[in-house]
């Protein structure tokens, strides 16, 4: 239900559910339909644009970088999940996820320091997504896993879950693995666990950091999906702070990514 009612309020399906009506009102006659049409066609058309989407990730990603002052150094490495797909023999980590398990295995030759990754139940089979990364980083990167957290359906879970296991083993900080665009959401859920974590961010600068040019006006549909990821992000962000409070305040795990 959570994944239903974001694509229906968040561009570019909203912009298009408006199109359409929009579409039936102009022929009806209806004037207003006419101008409504043409603005969710104009809006979607700017989504697409690698300026536009460009932007909302660099929103993001420029509060992915800070480390927390005063903090200890970080004795584990934190990996989120992000999304699954179906492989030849059934459910494996897509392609988000192993973005984000390269970067994680990388980190872990440079520093020693032990993995957790995290991500509840995916897919018909209900296969943890936690336990397709580990066998990922173990298979595919010969890295092994010391943690494998897999109950948490979401970002705030994946903060309550991970944090609570760490601390059990006496770890108080950790690195945090994630693509930039979702670190800030992702940090601010530990830190209101009073849970620091130092960001290490996947993949960053998909927002253009140069002068824009010609070509950022171009609509593309991966630029759309870029846009929707960043949308969704700072929609997130909202709710998380409305529902849980500022960082520092204790988080409940619930449902909703």
């Amino acid at each position: 239900m959570q994944s239903v009612l974001t694509a229906l309020l968040l561009p570019p399906l909203l912009l298009v559910l408006a199109g359409l009506a929009g579409g039936m009102l102009a022929w009806r006659g209806g004037r207003a339909g006419g101008a409504l049409a043409a603005l969710a066609a104009a809006g979607t058309l700017l989504l697409a644009t690698p300026l536009v989407s460009g932007g909302l990730l660099a929103s993001l990603e420029r509060g992915a970088t800070a480390a927390p002052a005063g903090e200890a150094a970080p004795a584990a490495i934190v990996v989120l999940g992000g999304d699954a797909a179906r492989g030849a023999d059934g459910p494996e980590v897509g392609a988000l996820t192993l973005e984000r398990l390269r970067a994680g295995a990388a980190l872990h030759r440079r520093t020693g320091l032990p993995l957790l990754v995290t991500g509840g139940p995916v897919g018909p089979e209900r296969v943890p997504l936690a336990a397709l990364m580990a066998r990922s980083l173990s298979e595919d990167f010969g890295v092994e896993v010391r943690w494998i957290e897999p109950r948490a359906r979401d970002t705030r879970e994946n903060a309550a879950f991970g944090a609570a296991l760490l601390r059990e083993a006496g770890i108080g900080s950790a690195h945090l693995v994630s693509h930039g665009w979702h670190l800030p959401r992702a940090a601010e859920a530990f830190a209101r666990l009073g849970f620091a974590t130092h960001p290490a961010p996947v993949r960053q600068g998909g927002g253009r950091a140069t002068a824009p040019r010609w070509s950022d006006l171009v609509p593309r549909a991966d630029h759309l999906g870029d846009s929707w990821y960043a949308l969704r992000e700072w929609a997130g962000r909202a709710v998380y702070a409305l529902r849980d409070g500022g960082p520092g305040d204790a988080a409940r795990p619930g449902s909703g990514d």
